[in-house]
């Protein structure tokens, strides 16, 4: 007999990060992530990736500054951007948006309140962040506004990985 789709044991936990266009701050996102589950022992436990609210860059690699600030802190690169598919909500267990507006947007377009509560912030998981938990979008500034948003990426790794392991069945 076949278990559920949705039961723990027959899938990992998948985790998506949703901003604009998909070609800045999700696709850091989940290069830091993806670090973060592989030096947790989580490959194969914990899935991520990323997509945005628009589909303006779709198919387009992250932008360059991007790619840049994530390689001169030991992360890997890679990517095509895509645009968040209303459809894949029940095959994701955590949205996480990078701002408020994307967090609107996304339990907007859920199709239900078992998809709007799957949408968080990104900084809700950062214990340090203030009142204000969107990540600023770094494309229309310099190199040291893509520098910020990596740090706070990953201020709110540490606790969105702990947020992730309460919700898995079997952790190492």
């Amino acid at each position: 007999m076949a278990l559920p789709v949705d039961e723990p044991a027959t899938r990992p936990y998948r985790v998506t990060f949703v901003c604009t266009g998909n070609i800045c701050r999700s696709p850091m996102a989940e290069w830091v992530f993806r670090k973060v589950v592989e030096d947790e022992g989580l490959d194969g436990l914990v899935e991520v990736d990323s997509s945005g609210t628009e589909g303006w860059h779709r198919g387009k690699p992250a932008d360059h500054r991007t790619d840049a600030v994530l390689r001169a802190a030991g992360y890997e690169t890679g990517h095509a951007a895509r645009r968040f598919d209303a459809t894949w909500f029940p095959s994701y267990d955590l949205v996480v948006a990078l701002d408020s507006d994307h967090l609107r947007e996304l339990r907007r377009r859920a199709p239900d309140d078992a998809g709007r509560a799957k949408v968080r912030l990104l900084r809700e998981f950062d214990p340090d962040a203030d009142d204000d938990l969107d990540v600023p979008d770094p494309y229309y500034d310099g190199p040291e506004a893509f520098e910020e948003v990596l740090t706070l990426i990953e201020s709110a790794a540490p606790g969105l990985i702990t947020h992730i392991r309460s919700h898995l069945t079997t952790a190492p």
